[in-house]
C-alpha cells in the first residue's frame, strides 16, 4: 500500500490554490454575512428568511455527507474508502450548525406563524402540544445532539485510525452504522417538519420529510465528488482516484435524482388528488405570484437533464461532464431549498410572491463560503483519505464490472 500511496497524494499543501480558495473562503463568508446584518437592521423579518434558507441549504449539504458514511459502513463498502475522507471532514463541522442556528432559534416568532396563532385558528389548536416554542427548543437541541455526536464519532475513530491502524475502530463504525441510520431518517424528517413544512402550518405532508432527505443525499454526493475533483488538480489523490470512482459516484447522483423525483411526484400527486384544502395549500401557494415558474421548472432541471445526461455509463466516468452535472444538481437543490422557504414570507401588504433579492444571495454565500473555510482548516490537518483502513487496498484497486 505505501508504494501505491506517495506522501504527495494524501496530503493537502498549503501552497495549493485550493489551500488559497479556502483561505479566499474566510473573507467572502465575513463580508456576505456583514451584508446580511446590515439589511436585518433594515428589514429584520426578510433577512430572516433569506437566513433560514442559507442555513438549510449548507446544512443539507452536511446532512447528506453524515448518510453517506452512515451508508458506507452500514453496506461495509470497499470502494468508496479512498473517497471517504472529504464527507468525514463535513460531519466533523455539524456542531458548527448548532450555533449558526442561534439566530433563527431567537427569530421563531419572526419565522414561524404558529408562535402567534390566532385564538379561533382550531387546527392549530389542535397542533400546539408539538408545535410550541419550548418543545420547538427542545427537538432542535436534540437534533444537533445526535447529528454532531455522530459526526464527530465517526470523525474521530476514523482519523485515530490513520495512526494506529488499528481495525477494531472499522468494526465500532459497522456497529454504529444501522442504528445510526435510523436515528437520521428519523431525526432529520422531524428537523424537516419543524423548521420548513411548519413555515406553512396548516399544512402537513407525512412524506415531506423523505423529500428534503433525497435533496440532502443528492446534494451531499455532488458536493463530494467536486471536491474529489478539486483535491486532484492539486496533486491530492491522483493515484488512489480513478474513473472507476467517479463512475461510482455518478451511478449514485443518477439513483438519487429518480428517488427525489419519485418522491416529490408522490407527494405532489397524493395532495392533489386527495384535493383538500388543508393540503392543497401548499402548492396552491406555489402555483402563484410567480413562483410558477420555479415549480415547473424544477422537475425539468432537477430530474430530466440529470437523468438523461447520468444514464449513459461513459459519460459518467468524465471529469468534465461530471463538474458540470455536479455544479448544476447543487444549483437546482439551492432552487428547490429556496421554493421550500421564501413563499412563507409575507409582506406587509399580505403577498408573498418570488423576489430574489441580493440579501438572499449574499447570505448564501456568505454561510457557503464560512462553511468551506472551517472544512479547508479541518481537512488540512489529516490525510486526505483512511489510510489505515484495512479495505483501502481493494478501494485503490476498484473497478467496475
Amino acid at each position: 500500500m505505501e508504494a501505491i500511496v506517495r506522501p504527495l497524494d494524501i496530503r493537502l499543501s498549503r501552497q495549493s490554490w485550493l489551500s488559497k480558495f479556502f483561505s479566499v473562503c474566510w473573507v467572502v463568508g465575513i463580508l456576505g454575512m456583514a451584508f446580511w446584518a446590515y439589511e436585518r437592521s433594515h428589514n429584520e423579518a426578510r433577512a430572516m428568511f433569506s437566513y433560514l434558507f442559507s442555513f438549510m441549504t449548507v446544512l443539507s449539504l452536511a446532512l447528506g455527507c453524515l448518510i453517506f458514511v452512515l451508508i458506507h459502513h452500514a453496506t461495509r463498502a470497499g470502494w468508496s474508502v479512498v473517497i471517504r475522507r472529504v464527507p468525514e471532514t463535513v460531519i466533523a463541522l455539524l456542531p458548527l450548525f448548532a450555533l449558526l442556528f442561534i439566530p433563527i432559534w431567537y427569530s421563531t416568532d419572526i419565522l414561524y406563524s404558529w408562535t402567534h396563532a390566532a385564538p379561533h385558528d382550531e387546527i392549530l389548536k389542535a397542533k400546539a402540544p408539538y408545535l410550541n416554542t419550548a418543545f420547538f427548543t427542545v427537538r432542535s437541541v436534540l437534533y444537533f445532539v445526535v447529528w454532531s455526536t455522530l459526526g464527530i464519532l465517526y470523525y474521530r475513530w476514523s482519523v485515530a485510525q490513520d495512526g494506529k491502524k488499528n481495525q477494531q475502530l472499522t468494526r465500532k463504525m459497522w456497529r454504529l452504522s444501522p442504528i445510526g441510520i435510523i436515528i437520521f431518517g428519523l431525526s432529520a424528517s422531524f428537523a424537516a417538519f419543524d423548521w420548513l413544512m411548519s413555515l406553512q402550518p396548516h399544512w402537513f405532508s407525512t412524506i415531506f420529510g423523505v423529500y428534503f432527505f433525497a435533496g440532502c443525499i443528492l446534494s451531499g454526493i455532488a458536493f463530494i465528488t467536486l471536491m474529489c475533483v478539486a483535491l486532484q488538480s492539486c496533486g491530492v489523490l491522483n493515484r488512489s482516484m480513478t474513473s472507476e470512482h467517479y463512475h461510482d459516484l455518478g451511478k449514485l447522483l443518477f439513483g438519487y435524482t429518480v428517488f427525489w423525483a419519485y418522491i416529490g411526484f408522490s407527494q405532489f400527486m397524493l395532495i392533489w388528488y386527495a384535493n383538500l384544502p388543508e393540503e392543497t395549500e401548499f402548492y396552491l401557494h406555489r402555483l402563484h405570484h410567480g413562483w410558477e415558474y420555479i415549480s415547473w421548472a424544477l422537475p425539468l432541471t432537477n430530474f430530466f437533464l440529470p437523468f438523461f445526461i447520468l444514464m449513459s455509463r461513459h459519460i459518467k466516468k468524465k471529469k468534465a461532464v461530471m463538474i458540470f452535472m455536479c455544479l448544476w444538481i447543487l444549483t437546482t437543490h439551492f432552487m428547490d431549498i429556496y421554493w421550500l422557504v421564501l413563499p412563507g414570507f409575507v409582506d406587509d401588504h399580505g403577498f408573498s410572491h418570488l423576489d430574489i433579492q441580493l440579501v438572499d444571495i449574499a447570505c448564501l454565500f456568505g454561510m457557503m463560503a464560512l462553511f468551506l473555510g472551517c472544512f479547508g482548516f479541518l481537512f488540512k490537518r489529516n490525510d486526505a483519505m483512511p489510510t489505515g483502513d484495512s479495505r483501502l487496498p481493494e478501494s485503490l484497486s476498484f473497478e467496475n464490472f
